[in-house]
């Protein structure tokens, strides 16, 4: 059950509601016109400082009742200077908001934020609740024999799926003389914000040495772009296939 909490009440002019849920990781905030730097500093940082310390990695849906001209110099600058200081500690925002030019925004913006970030309209408060508590993506693991690995990416994938799946990537290795990999994108949507963009990176980095040949399959042209940049940096043999050649990349990686 919803509740008003303790900060919101304080004040009779507050313009920003804070609401708790029964699960301590997920935060909801109403915030309706004209928002000062006063609602920042005494209602939502607290409330946001809180629930990090609570549950280390926050879920927050912000219910947007304003538009940008609704805010103060001052409450421009406290959310600027909350965002560099706390994103760290968000997991996942939803934005709920009728303002079009907010929300184009956001939508823009979304990719270069280091947690997933996503806008709904009003209205659509329960779809951006199950946003943030559900599955987005997924990295599927397959042992396919004589040290080929496939490796399916599925849906928006973020840093908690490469956290989960590189202990069982590094036993493999571990467990093979070589390390070919089958890498699937068929059915890949893209990362949910920087922090899955520089897990990727960070996992490809950390093991590219053991790698003897990688085989993609995808179905966009950035991806076969990828490969042939792969080629030159790193010197190893690597192909590109189209979505309809999966059994010709499983051959030709397997060869040998």
């Amino acid at each position: 059950m919803l509740m008003s909490h303790p900060w919101s009440a304080q004040r009779s002019d507050v313009m920003i509601e804070v609401l708790e849920s029964s699960r301590d990781d997920v935060l909801e905030v109403r915030i309706t016109a004209p928002v000062s730097d006063r609602d920042y500093t005494e209602v939502l940082m607290p409330a946001i400082d809180a629930g990090i310390a609570r549950a280390d990695q926050l879920r927050l849906l912000c219910i947007l009742e304003a538009g940008a001209s609704d805010f103060t110099l001052g409450a421009l600058w406290d959310d600027a200077r909350m965002g560099l200081a706390r994103w760290r500690g968000f997991e996942r925002i939803a934005v709920v908001s009728k303002a079009t030019g907010v929300a184009r925004t956001i939508r823009t913006l979304s990719i270069l934020m280091p947690c997933p970030v996503a806008v709904f309209d009003p209205g659509e408060e329960d779809d951006a609740r199950r946003w943030l508590t559900e599955s987005l993506g997924a990295i599927h693991q397959t042992d396919l024999g004589n040290g080929v690995l496939h490796v399916a990416l599925v849906g928006k994938v973020d840093a908690d799926d490469y956290e989960e799946e590189t202990r069982d990537l590094n036993a493999f290795i571990r467990a093979n003389d070589t390390f070919r990999l089958l890498l699937d994108l068929r059915e890949f949507d893209g990362w949910q914000g920087l922090a899955g963009v520089k897990d990727h990176f960070k996992l490809v980095r950390s093991h590219v040495a053991d790698l003897d040949r990688v085989a993609i399959v995808g179905t966009r042209a950035w991806q076969k772009f990828v490969v042939r940049i792969g080629q030159r940096l790193l010197g190893k043999e690597a192909r590109y296939f189209p979505a309809d050649a999966f059994d010709d990349a499983k051959a030709w990686v397997s060869k040998g």
